[in-house]
């Protein structure tokens, strides 16, 4: 896969690529090495790594360079990463397996249990994007679904609610607030104090689920920002740092 993407970006290419992959934060240096050593036998010239919240920040317009703190949460498909940035670097982070891929699994689980319906991943996909929350909405959303009944085997189509989606999403969302105040708490007091003026910057395409920034903003007090652009975040930050090798140099390492 990653000799198809050099190859579609760089075509015919003389000299290999430098290449910058973006790593979850609490990785081990045998998955860091995994990762250099799959990108050069993939045709890469040397191979830069830098973590995801770093990225997400350098994408959303942060200054990481300066001595003051910024806390960011950058949900995305498999993993949620969660770090104090100070100075370029990370002074406080944490990665969890909860993101938008583990809210689908919910979803499906929720489904089953409270209708005895079993509807695929993409179903759940589309549930999360048009009716999901985790926080409560003024008016209550529904949209029809189309599964299978595990009582007859048959398909059957059943109304699903917002308030619905709310009971099946409010667990895993909760767990990455509870990591969000745990990092808060390991964080210096200066740099804390940095977050609560500044408050959070929430980046990747999880963190769209409808109330999750008003649910983290309720929970520990602190104003919450959804970045532009949040998707494409830590991708534009990656490419930002790839043309910034001089200033990153210590911080992206091979």
């Amino acid at each position: 896969m990653l000799k198809h993407f050099i190859s579609k970006v760089c075509g015919k290419f003389i000299f290999a690529p430098r290449i910058m992959i973006c790593i979850p934060s609490q990785v081990t240096e045998v998955e860091k090495k995994a990762v250099i050593d799959a990108a050069s036998q993939a045709g890469a010239r040397k191979v830069y790594l830098i973590e995801e919240p770093i990225a997400a920040a350098i994408g959303a317009g942060i200054d990481i360079s300066k001595p003051c703190g910024n806390m960011v949460v950058d949900i995305g498909g498999g993993t949620t990463d969660i770090a104090v940035i100070s100075l370029g670097g990370s002074v406080v982070s944490t990665s969890l397996k909860i993101a938008g891929d583990k809210f689908d699994e919910y979803i499906v689980k929720y489904i089953k249990k409270k209708h005895n319906i079993m509807i695929g991943e993409r179903t759940a996909e589309d549930l999360k994007v048009n009716i999901g929350c985790v926080f409560p909405k003024i008016q209550d959303t529904e949209m029809d679904v189309r599964g299978r009944d595990l009582i007859t085997g048959l398909p059957k189509t059943i109304t699903v609610h917002s308030s619905e989606m709310l009971e099946a999403l409010i667990e895993p969302a909760m767990m990455i607030v509870d990591s969000v105040h745990s990092v808060l708490e390991r964080t210096p007091p200066e740099l804390a104090a940095d977050i609560s003026d500044k408050g959070i910057y929430m980046t990747g395409g999880g963190c769209l689920v409808d109330g999750l920034d008003k649910l983290l903003q309720e929970k520990t007090g602190i104003n919450v920002m959804i970045a532009q652009d949040t998707v494409s975040c830590v991708a534009l930050g990656t490419g930002k740092a790839l043309d910034n090798l001089d200033v990153l140099e210590g911080k992206a390492r091979k």
